[in-house]
């Protein structure tokens, strides 16, 4: 099981995690996009990576924006993984942009 992460420890990891923030025992981010396939094309490309983490967030659809948001559910709570799926949905958005 992973370990969960102190309120400090989570307040660092969001300085390096632009447009994400903490809301309770989550993590969300909301990515825009110039286009409505261009933000499944992302989706697609986090669905991959999250399912090679074996760590899946939730994901809102809606037009031209996709929202994120990652928390450890066996933990209870953030832990390092949640960081890691967030810092490579990151990449992704910056690599579609």
């Amino acid at each position: 099981m992973s370990t969960l992460m102190s309120d400090e420890e989570i307040t660092e990891a969001l300085v390096g995690l632009p447009g994400w923030t903490r809301e309770g025992n989550e993590i969300a981010a909301a990515f825009k996009f110039p286009t409505y396939l261009a933000g499944i094309a992302f989706v697609d490309e986090v669905a991959r990576i999250a399912e090679s983490q074996n760590h899946h967030p939730d994901i809102h659809i809606g037009w031209r924006k996709v929202t994120l948001r990652v928390s450890t559910h066996s933990a209870g709570g953030l832990t390092q993984k949640d960081v890691a799926l967030a810092k490579a949905a990151n990449d992704c958005f910056s690599r579609s942009s």
